[in-house]
């Protein structure tokens, strides 16, 4: 039976990748190096500081973050969120001041509107062109 090392760094950057919902790739091309070296990354139970800011700037966390990461804390933090989230700022942002169906409907109906003028321009400028030749 093998036991996971509670520290090892590349495990917790592949958690919190695959929680950003990111691929190895995308996160390889951010850091600038191949897929390869991501997994190995991955697979690396420590990293240079240097390094981990470079991949914790690009996972849109602090280093600190990565090196403290555990699916228990996180679980811990999203359990009390629901509770807190009503009275902190950042429930606020999250609160959507439209329905999103209706500005949906509304960029339809100005395309249709678009659309419409276009096509009036397009018979205005052929009746112009027949108008000329006539003339001819």
């Amino acid at each position: 039976m093998t036991t996971t090392k509670p520290n090892h760094i590349g495990r917790k950057i592949a958690r919190i990748r695959e929680l950003r919902g990111m691929k190895q790739e995308a996160l390889a091309h951010e850091l600038g190096i191949s897929q390869q070296s991501v997994s190995h990354m991955e697979q690396s139970e420590s990293l240079e500081d240097s390094k981990l800011e470079e991949v914790a700037k690009v996972l849109g966390v602090t280093k600190e973050g990565i090196e403290n990461f555990s699916d228990e804390a996180m679980i811990n933090y999203f359990n009390t969120f629901n509770d807190t989230v009503s009275s902190s700022n950042f429930g606020h942002q999250n609160t959507c001041t439209f329905n999103p169906l209706d500005k949906l409907v509304e960029a339809y109906e100005e395309n249709k509107k678009l659309y419409e003028r276009l096509v009036q321009a397009e018979k205005d400028k052929v009746s112009y062109l027949e108008e000329l030749l006539k003339k001819k």
